[in-house]
C-alpha cells in the first residue's frame, strides 16, 4: 500500500499539500488539487483512519443511533438516512448505524463505539430534556451535534440542525386563508411534546395575526396515529365548530382526519381542506394528494456533517431551516 510520502513524491508536491488535499482541499489551487487526486487515484492510496483521526482530532467515521420511531414514520427516517450517508459520503466519511436503549441505559454503547474507536463523533435524534448523551460527550470531548432542538430548556446543551416547526405552521394556515378557509382547526401531540406546542403556537399566532378565531379549535391527541387524527377530526366536526380548514402536526395524523372525512361522505379539498406535516411518500399516493410541509432532509444532512466535521468557517452552530409547503388535492380551493 502506497505511503503519504510516496503520493507526494509523484505529484512533486510536499507531504503537507497531500495532508490539506486529504483534510482541507479548500486550502488548494485546484490545479494542485487536480495533481493530487490524481497521484492518489493512480497509486490506490488509502489514509489510515485511526492514525489520521489520532493525529489530527478530526472526524472521519460518524456514529448515528436508529431510534425506534413508531411504523408510520420510518419512510420519512429512510429519507433521512438515505441522505445523512449521502452528505458524510461527499466529504470522504461514512455513517456508522447501531442501536442502544434510550437515556443513560444506552451510555454504555457510546462509551464502547468511541472507546474502541469505531466512530469519531455522533449525529443525535430524538433528543429529549435532560438528556444524559449532551453531557457525557461534552466531558469525554468526542465532537457531536444534534437533529432537533432540546424542548423546555434555557439554553441548548449543544450544536443542533432543526426545521421551523411553527414557521410551517404559519405557512399552512396563509396557505388555508388564501384559499378561503376562515376556520382553520389544528390536529396536533400531547402538551408534553415541545415540538407539538411548537407547531401549535406557528397556527396560533398565525391565525390571530390574520383574525382567524382558535377558541374551540385545537385538539390534542394521545399519540400520532390515523386513529387518532380521525377522532380528532371527528371531535371537531361533532361539535358544530363549522370548521372549514384543518392544520394537523403531521402527515400520519391529517391522513386520519381525511379518512373520517371520506367516512362521513365530505369531499377534502372542496368541503374541507386538510394539511399535514413531513410530506412523506404517503402524501402523494392517497387520493386526493395530501397537501405537506416538506422537510429539506438533504439541506439538514448537509449542515450536520458541516458542523460536525468543524467546517461551518465560524458560522453559528444552531441552524434552523425553513420547510417547503408542497400543495395537492387536500387543499384544492374552495
Amino acid at each position: 500500500m502506497a505511503t503519504l510520502k510516496q503520493v507526494a513524491a509523484h505529484a512533486e508536491v510536499s507531504v503537507q499539500t497531500v495532508s490539506n488535499a486529504l483534510n482541507a482541499p479548500h486550502r488548494l489551487r485546484p490545479d494542485t488539487l487536480e495533481r493530487v487526486n490524481r497521484s492518489i487515484e493512480l497509486l490506490n492510496y488509502r489514509p489510515n483512519r485511526n492514525a489520521r483521526s489520532l493525529r489530527t482530532s478530526s472526524v472521519e467515521l460518524i456514529g448515528y443511533c436508529v431510534p425506534d420511531w413508531p411504523d408510520q414514520t420510518h419512510l420519512v427516517m429512510d429519507q433521512f438516512l438515505h441522505a445523512l450517508c449521502a452528505a458524510a459520503e461527499r466529504t470522504g466519511r461514512h455513517i456508522l448505524l447501531f442501536t442502544a436503549p434510550p437515556g443513560v441505559d444506552g451510555m454504555p454503547t457510546y462509551d464502547d463505539l468511541h472507546a474502541r474507536r469505531l466512530v469519531d463523533g455522533f449525529v443525535l435524534s430524538q433528543t429529549e430534556t435532560h438528556d444524559p448523551r449532551h453531557g457525557w460527550l461534552k466531558e469525554q470531548g468526542i465532537p457531536f451535534v444534534s437533529f432537533g432542538r432540546v424542548w423546555k430548556e434555557t439554553t441548548q446543551p449543544g450544536p443542533w440542525v432543526d426545521v421551523d416547526g411553527a414557521a410551517g405552521s404559519a405557512m399552512a394556515v396563509r396557505h388555508l386563508y388564501d384559499t378561503g378557509r376562515r376556520r382553520i382547526a389544528f390536529i396536533g401531540w400531547p402538551k408534553s411534546s415541545g415540538l407539538g406546542e411548537d407547531r401549535l403556537g406557528g397556527w396560533r399566532d398565525e391565525c390571530k395575526a390574520l383574525g382567524l378565531p382558535t377558541a374551540g379549535l385545537s385538539v390534542r391527541c394521545r399519540e400520532d396515529s390515523l386513529d387518532e387524527g380521525a377522532r380528532a377530526a371527528a371531535s371537531l366536526l361533532d361539535a358544530g365548530r363549522e370548521v372549514d380548514g384543518i392544520v394537523a402536526l403531521s402527515d400520519i395524523l391529517a391522513l386520519g382526519a381525511l379518512r373520517e372525512l371520506t367516512r362521513r361522505g365530505l369531499t377534502p379539498g372542496r368541503d374541507l381542506s386538510v394539511t399535514g406535516f413531513d410530506d412523506s411518500p404517503l402524501a402523494d399516493v392517497v387520493a386526493p394528494g395530501l397537501t405537506s410541509l416538506r422537510q429539506p432532509m438533504d439541506d439538514i444532512a448537509g449542515e450536520l456533517i458541516t458542523i460536525l466535521t468543524g467546517s461551518a468557517d465560524g458560522r453559528p452552530v444552531e441552524r434552523l431551516l425553513q420547510p417547503e409547503l408542497v400543495i395537492r388535492g387536500s387543499t384544492a380551493p374552495g
